[in-house]
Formats: C-alpha cells, structure tokens, sequence
C-alpha cells in the first residue's frame, strides 16, 4: 500500500469528516445511557434497544417514502423516521424500567434479556415486511452551514454534514445542561448515588428513575435510527454490530460525563473511519493485501476497548448503580 497517499490532506479531511458522522450512532447511544446510569439503573441492552430504533425508524422511512411522500423532495419522512426510532427505544424504555425498577429484577439479566428480544423482534419484523426485497431509503442531504463551511479545512470537517450530525451536537450540550444546571438534573444524580436520602428529600425514586431510563432509551432508539436511516439508509440483520456494547463501556470511559463520552466516540468513529479508508484503498491498489481486512473490521473495537483499559483505574460509577431500591430500605 502507498502509505503517502493516507497523509495527504484530502484523505486526512475526509477521515475526520467521516469519523464525526460513523461516531453520532455511538454518541446518542452514549448520552442516552449516561443519562440512565446517572440514575442507579445499569442498562445492559443497548444493543437490542438501538437494533429495535434502527428497524422502526428504517421501516417509517420506507413505508413514508413509498406512499404519502412518494415522489416528494421532502426529507420530512427522515425527520418522522428519526422519531420513530426514538419512540421505539422508549417502549423498550418500559419495558426495562418495568423490570428493573417495579419488579426490581435483577439489572444485569434484564438487560440482557432486553438484548436478545430487541434483536429477535427487530429481525421478525424485518423478514416479514420485505422477505426477500433489498430495500433502502433515501436518507438525509448534506447541509453546510453558511460561511462556517467555507473556512478552510475546519469547514470541510465539522460544518458540512447531514442534520442529524448537528442535531447530535445540540443534545450533548443539553444532556449537560440537564444532568448540572437543572434541578431534575440534580434529582438524577441524587437517587444513582443514594436513593434512600434522595427520597427522605423529597424526590419520588421509582418516578426519576423511570423518566431517566425512558428519556436514555428514547436516545439509544435515536441512534439507530440514524444508523439506518441517515448513514447506511438500509437495514439488515446485525446491522449495529455490537455498537449497543461499545457504548456502555464508553459510558465507563467517559466517567458518566457528556464531554469526555464526546471525546470517546470520536475516537471509536476515527477508527471506524480508519478501516473503511484503509479497506478501499488495498482494493484499488494491487499488493495492498499485507493487512488482513478481519483486522481493520476489528479496529475500532479494539481501540476503544484499549481506551477502557486505559480508563479503568478512574471510575466514578454513581453510588447505587444496578442496586435496585425498594422504599424503607
């Protein structure tokens, strides 16, 4: 392979470019599972959770697109597509919050279990939708941001993307603002660090953490909405590959905090990025075959497990996280 041509700046930019968009799937998943765990329930299902928002928000799109939008230049049915993924994931909000927190299972297993009957439900709706047909959508355009995309390479690299990359930049700042600046907030990270002195204050328990796991669920849902509909604009069984995962151990990395949750998927989005660029430049160069395409598929992964390992000795774990709480306890 000519390594030169992956330090020039055109294939530099494109990088970056692409690993913010590869990155904003794990990200909302991140913010939406931060927001969780802040409020002592531990959500292991991630990835049932964003396959089940992938195929709902896939679907709408399609369906949308098919019939009331057929023909339209509208990319209003991304935007529905979009919500319905969100609102799929706060059904399996429910489901997990009834578990975990009115029958008070136990957390590791229901979430598991959430795992297992959101992949098993997203692939039966799936086959019996489209059987045999390859489907796809249209996805979102992408929208520069005047004169911010003109500057010279940061334009290029973080003002030039779809609606959905900004719109993922808008919830991490308001995740922080809630979680730190707001008294709901406050009352989150109260009942995941000691609900019984949370409740002698006043706060209703089972009613944050229910509204935390709902509102985490709703962004998990999001992502793989996005996933589908906006970046792949298909579906297909294992589509997330194992995205749900890396996102509760970059929960860990990141400390429970939106910021530095940022600063670790970009980096799993950089890697990702990275496979891809490396993959298509040994298919069009002959002799480009000295680095096995198993290890770039497992590149990203590894570089955020590395990254855990890295962080494992800094844990903030809220107090009560995965301990269910029963009133007089």
């Amino acid at each position: 392979m000519d390594w030169e041509l992956i330090f020039q700046w055109s294939f530099l930019i494109a990088l970056l470019t692409s690993a913010i968009r590869l990155a904003m799937p794990v990200l909302l998943a991140v913010l939406g599972e931060l927001i969780t765990e802040r409020s002592g329930v531990l959500n292991l299902g991630l990835e049932g959770v964003m396959i089940v928002g992938s195929v709902a928000g896939f679907m709408t799109a399609f369906y949308l697109e098919s019939g009331p939008f057929a023909g339209s230049d509208s990319y209003l049915s991304s935007w529905i597509a979009l919500a319905a993924g969100a609102f799929a994931g706060m059904i399996m909000g429910v489901i997990m919050s009834a578990l975990s927190i009115t029958l008070r299972a136990d957390q590791t297993i229901s979430g598991v279990t959430l795992v297992v009957f959101g992949v098993g439900l997203a692939n039966y709706l799936y086959r019996q939708a489209f059987s045999e047909l390859v489907a796809s959508v249209k996805g979102m355009p992408l929208v520069p941001i005047p004169l911010l995309s003109k500057i010279p390479v940061i334009g290029e690299i973080l003002f030039n993307h779809q609606p959905s990359v900004y719109l993922t930049a808008l919830i991490v700042v308001l995740v922080w603002f809630l979680l730190f600046k707001t008294t709901w907030g406050l009352n989150i990270r109260a009942v995941g660090e000691n609900p019984a002195a949370a409740e002698t204050s006043g706060i209703n328990v089972e009613g944050t953490r229910y509204a935390a796991t709902l509102l985490g669920t709703a962004l998990v849902g999001l992502g793989g909405a996005v996933l589908t509909v906006v970046q792949l604009k298909l579906f297909r069984e294992g589509i997330t590959a194992g995205r749900g995962w890396i996102a509760v151990a970059l929960v860990i990395f990141a400390r429970w905090r939106p910021g530095l949750a940022v600063v670790g998927t970009l980096l799993f989005g950089l890697a990702d990025a990275l496979q891809y660029r490396i993959q298509a430049l040994s298919t069009i160069q002959r002799g480009a075959g000295s680095i096995p395409y198993e290890f770039l598929l497992m590149l990203p992964y590894i570089v955020t497990l590395i990254a855990l390992y890295l962080r494992s000795d800094q844990q903030d774990a809220p107090e009560a996280l995965g301990r269910p709480y029963e009133r007089g306890t």
